[in-house]
């Protein structure tokens, strides 16, 4: 993570000696996907460094034709849709999405082909996600398809770094708002860090007021600002309304996170909603940044120590400062992101 965050801010470094400001969440992206990819895969890419990132825009494409297809109701007919411009379009991000995912995986199987490797893996003490996948067998000793395969990396790759970049982009948006927070954060982390320039994961627990701030910015802004699910049983409300099993229900967590019902001053950034005190008194399901229940977000600690590795790293080198000229326009993509980017001036700490 420290790696492939370095990287993002050596590349800032060098944007902003012309006096402008930089829009950040294409930036972030790069860095959540370049993380993921040795975190989970163990793949070292040049995704940052490499201008033409075809993943990424397919990534960007297939999120906002999903939206499209959402809301556009002659879509929701497969037929309608696989004839259309649009659904020709989905197909091809699709094959450039999948692509990516074949040659990771294809790279590692070629890499387990040597049995001293495949024992090499075998004996390591912390297995990545890939290793798990491969060396998985049922009950008759089958392993995971090739589709199969596809489909658990294609799931994990786009939420560990899509949703990611979101939050990551969103908090640091807050933080140049609110630049007596951001203070506040950057003492904690030079507290904890000396004279060290480098984290270590003892670190992050440490970080206390700054896991605050990340939480208030995933309330005001969550990555992924709604979720479905389906009934397995009916449900009565108080009221006594009811929504028979089988009902898919959609569950705005962008609205219960700015309902004043639950939360006083909802559009107010105020970390101190997420101190010991002020958690206790509160429905276990008013803040539901990575979803609840079965169904929740499986990479949640994941992103939350990306998170503070990416700010932490980010505060001992930058000063964050909006842009006001340049401001973010929210909109839904199946994950939350703003329509012109997210323009912040960055001013270099000496």
């Amino acid at each position: 993570m420290a790696e492939s965050t370095n990287v993002m801010l050596d590349k800032w470094e060098k944007l902003i000696t012309d006096g402008k400001s930089v829009e950040l969440f294409e930036h972030v992206s790069l860095m959540t996907l370049d993380s993921i990819m040795k975190c989970a895969f163990s793949c070292h890419s040049d995704c940052q460094t490499n201008r033409e990132n075809t993943y990424i825009q397919a990534v960007y494409d297939l999120c906002y034709m999903v939206d499209q297809r959402l809301r556009i109701f002659p879509y929701h007919n497969d037929i309608i849709y696989w004839l259309s411009p649009q659904g020709f379009r989905f197909r091809k991000a699709c094959r450039i999405a999948h692509d990516h995912t074949d040659k990771v995986i294809r790279e590692r199987k070629e890499s387990l082909k040597d049995e001293r490797e495949f024992e090499k893996i075998q004996k390591k003490r912390h297995l990545d996600f890939l290793d798990i996948l491969l060396c998985a067998k049922d009950e008759n000793g089958a392993g995971l398809s090739n589709e199969d395969l596809r489909a658990e990396v294609d799931t994990f790759m786009f939420e560990g770094h899509d949703t990611t970049a979101s939050g990551i982009s969103w908090l640091f948006y807050c933080l140049a708002l609110h630049p007596e927070h951001q203070a506040r954060c950057r003492e904690e982390i030079q507290g904890i860090l000396g004279d060290r320039q480098t984290i270590q994961w003892e670190d992050l627990n440490k970080m206390t007021y700054s896991t605050m701030c990340i939480k208030e910015s995933l309330r005001i802004y969550p990555p992924v600002p709604g979720v479905a699910r389906q009934l397995s049983k009916p449900i009565t409300f108080p009221d006594g309304n009811t929504l028979p099993e089988g009902t898919v229900a959609a569950i705005s967590i962008y609205l219960i996170h700015r309902n004043p019902a639950v939360w006083k001053d909802p559009l107010v950034f105020d970390p101190s909603r997420f101190s010991p005190e002020n958690v206790s008194g509160r429905h276990s399901h008013a803040f539901l940044p990575f979803s609840a229940g079965m169904r929740n977000c499986i990479g949640q600690q994941f992103a939350m120590n990306e998170m503070k590795v990416a700010l932490a790293l980010t505060l001992l080198r930058f000063e964050l400062l909006p842009d006001p000229a340049n401001p973010p326009v929210k909109i839904t993509r199946i994950t939350l992101r703003s329509k012109n980017g997210i323009h912040l001036y960055l001013k270099k700490i000496h």
